[in-house]
């Protein structure tokens, strides 16, 4: 196995420290304590903080969407469906700090809807859309647009994870996981055909 690269380090190590901290811990000092290096050294691998943050950033979108792409194609179309939103869950609450960042916080880079998810710049929604193109094109699923089918979906489970997160249900994980999990067969079952 090759060893890894310094930028390979740098990003391994801000990576742990968000997931751990959060963004405000992703500091230069720290990230090069962690890896042993000056944080001047980090410059040649990052143009900045900014950049390093956006590529944790993007790295989490395509975790997610490789985690979603892996899952076996047991079932139809509607649990395909139901599982990419239960892996969304399985993120949140496993990667809050990640999480926040990349489907929460307002950025300046963050893809934008409809131009930019229709141009195919999101790894995950591509997913739940072609999935629900899928569906349609079979008759599983009512003719719509996919994207804004898959942006309703989106909006639905993020809003369920966000309240959840913020103390809005007086569930623990397992009840909350119950409940998500009825609520997106409710929503699915009115896309059905």
């Amino acid at each position: 196995m090759p060893r890894p690269t310094t930028a390979e380090k740098i990003l391994h190590a801000a990576h742990k420290l968000f997931d751990r901290e959060g963004a405000d811990a992703v500091t230069m000092r720290r990230v090069a304590d962690a890896v042993g290096i000056t944080p001047m050294a980090i410059y040649r691998h990052f143009a900045n903080r900014e950049t390093l943050l956006k590529r944790i950033s993007d790295d989490s979108f395509q975790s997610v969407a490789d985690a979603w792409r892996q899952q076996p194609d047991r079932g139809g179309i509607v649990e395909r469906l139901l599982a990419t939103q239960m892996l969304y869950l399985d993120y949140a609450l496993a990667h809050p700090h990640l999480f926040d960042h990349a489907f929460s916080m307002r950025r300046d880079d963050a893809r934008r809807y409809p131009e930019d998810f229709r141009a195919r710049r999101s790894p995950t929604l591509n997913v739940v859309a072609d999935t629900l193109a899928e569906g349609m094109r079979e008759g599983v699923l009512r003719r719509d647009d996919p994207w804004d089918v898959a942006m309703t979906l989106w909006a639905h489970t993020h809003g369920l994870v966000a309240l959840y997160r913020a103390g809005r249900f007086n569930y623990d994980d397992t009840r909350f996981r119950a409940f998500y999990r009825a609520s997106i067969g409710r929503l699915l079952d009115g896309l059905k055909a």
